[in-house]
């Protein structure tokens, strides 16, 4: 194609153009039905039985809140909510409790990088449950410092809470997952352990040094660990975010408001849009059901498509 010709869909003339408006209100309200989809969709029970575990659950608006409510809305039995920060917990279990009276829950105010917490709650969840079904190791933590303005302190700060978090779970909750037991409804050992990781561990660009490692390391870890425990039906899978609108991703869009350019917030990928916490739940929810059952190793991007392509001119074509 030369470049003065314009491109065209399969089917003839050009692709489909939307004014700035247009988008920005087409965005709005596809994140709005994204956003509060679980108000009308039925509980298909995809969790139905299963013992979970979720770390990183404080924030009003983030990953690991509305992986809870996915979780609890699809049946899951137990669900062990775990937060550094216990000050929106009680919220939380009260949320899920009053909305799905049948699942039970579990809250706890705990470092997600303490060994001895993390091998006390898979613990747990074998002595008053029998069995534990899904590890979602979601706490973390953002920085945005530069590489001359990060100590030593600070980078090992954030491998312990983004990284060890993971290897924790990773090494607690799988010996726990392989525990069998059929008066429990558990015929097999097995399991799903998801990681939180980001765009930022696959590609330079995505963060700073100290964060980009921490989740370089977590990605590496889940594809190490699922031949680690080959055979064993424990699965690893990380699952990668692009831009979210989170609790740790809060000030930027607040600073993009207050200028009035929140549109162009997430313009650089393929959807042109930035993503939210339910988003991510969808897909930690696909990796904690047995629909996922041959999904092993994976660093799974969540971004829009930002991290499947060189740098792009919008609206050219490579």
């Amino acid at each position: 194609m030369s470049k003065s010709s314009k491109p065209s869909t399969p089917y003839g003339g050009a692709p489909a153009s939307v004014s700035n408006e247009e988008f920005r209100d087409r965005t709005v309200s596809r994140l709005k039905s994204i956003q509060t989809h679980l108000e009308t969709a039925p509980r298909s029970g995809k969790l139905k039985g299963k013992v979970c575990v979720v770390t990183g659950v404080g924030s009003l608006t983030g990953i690991g809140r509305a992986a809870s409510l996915t979780f609890a809305h699809e049946g899951a039995q137990h669900l062990y909510l775990m937060d550094f920060d216990g000050t929106n917990l009680p919220d939380l279990k009260e949320t899920i409790t009053k909305k799905y009276p049948d699942v039970k829950v579990t809250i706890i105010e705990a470092d997600a990088a303490d060994d001895e917490t993390i091998s006390g709650v898979c613990k747990q969840a074998i002595q008053e449950e029998g069995r534990l079904d899904v590890f979602f190791a979601n706490a973390g933590l953002g920085t945005n410092r530069h590489l001359f303005d990060t100590s030593a302190e600070q980078y090992t700060h954030v491998m312990r809470v983004n990284a060890l978090s993971c290897f924790l779970a990773i090494k607690h909750a799988s010996q726990a997952m392989m525990k069998a037991n059929p008066s429990r409804g558990k015929q097999y050992g097995g399991g799903s352990i998801i990681l939180t990781a980001s765009v930022a561990g696959l590609n330079s660009g995505g963060g700073a040094l100290d964060y980009s490692a921490s989740k370089a390391a977590v990605n590496s870890m889940a594809k190490t660990a699922a031949y680690q425990l080959m055979r064993t039906d424990v699965r690893v899978n990380a699952i990668c975010p692009g831009l979210i609108e989170t609790g740790m991703t809060a000030g930027m869009f607040e600073y993009a408001r207050a200028r009035g350019t929140e549109n162009k917030v997430g313009q650089l990928n393929a959807l042109g849009r930035y993503g939210i916490s339910q988003e991510i739940a969808n897909v930690a929810l696909f990796l904690a059901s047995d629909e996922s059952s041959y999904v092993n190793g994976q660093n799974w991007a969540v971004d829009g498509a930002l991290s499947s392509s060189m740098p792009t001119v919008a609206g050219r074509w490579a």
